[in-house]
């Protein structure tokens, strides 16, 4: 049986329930994360950017990611 790795991207619903905010601003935010890599519209952020740009552990995000 083959075993599937950890998810490295992030998507609006993670962001909604890391930070507790609304999808909108969840969207918002991965944008700014965009524009700040030079990343284009239909790129993806991975776990790494986002707690690099946060400065935030990746230990502390990763319990908050949705299946």
């Amino acid at each position: 049986m083959k075993k599937v790795p950890p998810r490295i991207m992030l998507y609006s619903k993670d962001v909604e329930n890391i930070t507790g905010l609304s999808r909108r601003t969840a969207n918002k935010i991965l944008n700014k994360i965009k524009a700040h890599y030079h990343k284009g519209e239909d790129d993806f952020i991975t776990i790494t950017e986002f707690c690099s740009y946060y400065r935030i552990d990746e230990a502390l995000v990763k319990p908050f990611l949705v299946d």
